[in-house]
């Protein structure tokens, strides 16, 4: 039966793209007669200006693949990935050339519009694929009064067209097969052209239908978005503010339904935070840039401090002294919502004021293919593995295969002090080993206290591990049984394991993605190895601040 759905579905996306490719297609678009904007919405984003240079020396670095030409190929035949054309194409990069300011940058942005328009006047699955489509028509209309200014009445008159003929074809391919983020991305486009092209109003209806439907099955009761990303969690926020913007620059009412999605999404944002501004790294998410999380906050205009437990996305927030830990507690997404999902349930990442210490690997930009099956596995993440094998099954074209169907957790708090206790059967099935962790932070935040435990048969071996960032220097101490970690400040942290030796080795770190480009960083894991004895095996470790010295006297 699954084997006939899916045949009709290829059918079907096939004669919709024999029929979209047809040059008579483009004739039933329309556009003429569309001569400017019945509102222009304020665009309050921050660019990155280096970024910017680079574009503006016709180098196109996105998504791990970087493209240099004088005059780009929007959509190549070989040699890049669809994560590089999605972003080549939605023009979010127009912030950039934004931030390097000037005329000149002005029009080269001009210019790479034009090109766009040469080479895609007509239908493409690529560059006209309905989330990427979504994101350039708000973009092109968002960063209108950066580069139409000075342009020509031709100029002009080609993007209006193009606008027109672009949010007429979303509006016939809306909702389709999109889903979670991605269809919140062809709303916010479908959003845009209804309100600031005249002759588009069918859209705006559309996607006011689709927020009506979509945001309460997206946005979780706790706040969290449903794909349970930190960083597509902002993105998503960001396109929420992003349409409740227009429409205020177009006058038109808000929706209730979009401005308390907006109230829920901001506290979650919170939740997320590291100490350094930085975001989580969870489930295909990164840092972030942490001035795009502070615009993004402020412009949510909504208060609500982060929630210390987010139960329905299934997170767990600990906060003591400077001392921040945040733990994936909660099942996968669903299937056609867990394209960036990880096999890292129940690990963790700890955060010392605005140093981190513990972390998970993070996620590489190109988001499919030997990086994605490599950074979703469960070694790339801090917590414990079984026979070197993933808590969940990871799909290198996105996606999990098997995941873990039972997840409980329960938190106890008192005089300041929090207890997690949570539990999965990822391995139940195939080794039949029930993972148990505990972590315990004492009230000053000096203090964690952690108790892995396999319940199940011998002969098994594990391997639990605790990454390091980049900045953190460990130091084996004689014996085995602990090492010291050194933060960049000088504060030193010793991490013991009982009745275990401790051994450092070499990681990798893309958790970053703004400051220090795309390319892996090198960095050391802790790894405790072992076998599993009868019933059940426990593997009990602590990581305490250590106290510094009394002066000499």
């Amino acid at each position: 039966m699954t084997s006939q759905r899916d045949t009709l579905g290829w059918l079907k996306q096939g004669a919709r793209a024999f029929a979209f490719g047809n040059p008579l297609y483009g004739l039933t678009l329309g556009g003429r007669g569309v001569t400017g904007l019945a509102a222009v919405p304020n665009d309050p984003w921050p660019g990155d200006s280096d970024m910017g240079a680079a574009i503006m020396d016709g180098v196109f670095p996105f998504g791990g693949d970087v493209m240099q030409a004088e005059e780009p190929v929007w959509v190549p035949a070989l040699g890049y990935g669809r994560t590089w054309i999605a972003c080549m194409n939605s023009f979010d990069w127009l912030r950039d050339l934004r931030a390097v300011g000037g005329d000149v940058a002005r029009r080269q942005a001009r210019t790479l519009i034009t090109s766009w328009l040469d080479q895609n006047h007509g239908w493409n699955s690529a560059s006209w694929a309905p989330d990427v489509l979504g994101t350039r028509i708000a973009n092109w209309i968002a960063q209108h009064d950066f580069y139409c200014q000075s342009a020509d009445d031709a100029f002009r008159s080609r993007v209006f067209e193009s606008l027109a003929r672009q949010t007429t074809h979303l509006s016939r391919v809306v909702p389709g097969p999109l889903q979670g983020s991605s269809l919140l991305s062809a709303v916010r486009g479908l959003a845009f052209g209804g309100l600031c092209l005249p002759g588009c109003d069918k859209a705006l209806g559309q996607a006011l239908k689709l927020l009506e439907r979509e945001l309460p099955a997206q946005v979780l009761p706790d706040g969290g978005h449903v794909e349970r990303n930190p960083e597509r969690h902002m993105l998503v926020l960001r396109h929420l503010i992003d349409i409740r913007t227009v429409l205020r620059a177009a006058r038109h009412e808000v929706p209730e339904v979009l401005q308390h999605a907006i109230d829920r999404m901001t506290p979650a944002l919170r939740f997320f935070r590291h100490g350094d501004g930085g975001l989580s790294l969870f489930n295909g998410g990164r840092e972030a840039d942490p001035a795009m999380t502070d615009t993004v906050l402020a412009q949510s205009d909504a208060r609500g401090r982060p929630l210390k437990s987010a139960p329905h996305c299934g997170f767990e927030r600990m906060l003591a002294g400077r001392t921040t830990l945040v733990m994936d507690t909660g099942k996968a997404p669903p299937p056609g919502l867990d394209t960036d999902a990880h096999a890292g349930t129940l690990s963790f990442e700890l955060t010392v004021g605005r140093e981190r210490l513990i972390v998970n690997c993070g996620s590489h930009p190109s988001r499919f293919g030997p990086w994605r099956g490599a950074l979703a596995a469960t070694a790339a993440h801090s917590t414990l593995a079984v026979a070197e094998t993933n808590s969940a099954q990871v799909l290198e074209q996105g996606g999990l295969g098997r995941r873990p169907g039972r997840i409980t957790c329960e938190r106890i708090e008192g005089d300041g002090a929090t207890l997690v206790e949570a539990t999965h059967d990822g391995y139940v099935r195939s080794f039949g080993l029930l993972h148990r962790r505990r972590l315990y932070l004492a009230d000053n935040g000096d203090d964690l206290r952690g108790e892995d435990t396999l319940e199940g048969p011998a002969g098994t071996s594990f391997a639990l591990r605790f990454h390091l960032h980049p900045s953190v220097t460990p130091a084996a101490v004689a014996g085995g049984d602990s090492v010291l970690l050194k933060l960049p400040s000088g504060a030193v942290w010793r991490l013991r394991a009982a009745g275990a030796v401790l051994e450092v080795s070499e990681s990798i770190y893309l958790g970053g993605g703004f400051g220090d480009g795309d390319e892996p960083r090198r960095t050391n894991q802790v790894v405790v190895t072992g076998d599993t004895v009868s019933d059940s095996t426990q593997i009990k470790w602590a990581l305490r601040r250590e106290k510094k010295p009394p002066p000499q006297t």
